[in-house]
């Protein structure tokens, strides 16, 4: 069972969640850009890995999805969790994250 903050100590990972509240592709474009973008800048500076952390005493622990389907509900003990505040916090909003 997972139990951490989504992606929090994993080195050079990168994963994509859609929009629950619009085209998933719309989060998968901005995110593989912004990817592109951060490897770009670990090249250019001779960075081998990149490990995001998440500090448990700063960030609260929320469901990834905010949804009321059964589906989930029944499996948001087992799903990585976002955060309270950015960056691991993902809005549904995309005009802000654009």
């Amino acid at each position: 069972m997972y139990k951490g903050m989504m992606g929090s100590g994993v080195p050079n990972m990168a994963w994509c969640v859609g929009y629950t509240n619009a085209s998933w592709t719309l989060r998968a474009d901005l995110t593989s850009r912004n990817v592109c973008q951060l490897l770009n800048y670990m090249d250019r500076h001779g960075y081998d890995q990149l490990v995001p952390r998440a500090d448990p005493g700063e960030v609260e622990r929320r469901p990834l999805l905010d949804l009321s389907s059964g589906y989930i509900q029944r499996a948001a003990d087992r799903m990585p969790k976002q955060g309270s505040k950015t960056p691991w916090y993902l809005r549904q909003n995309y005009l802000l994250d654009r």
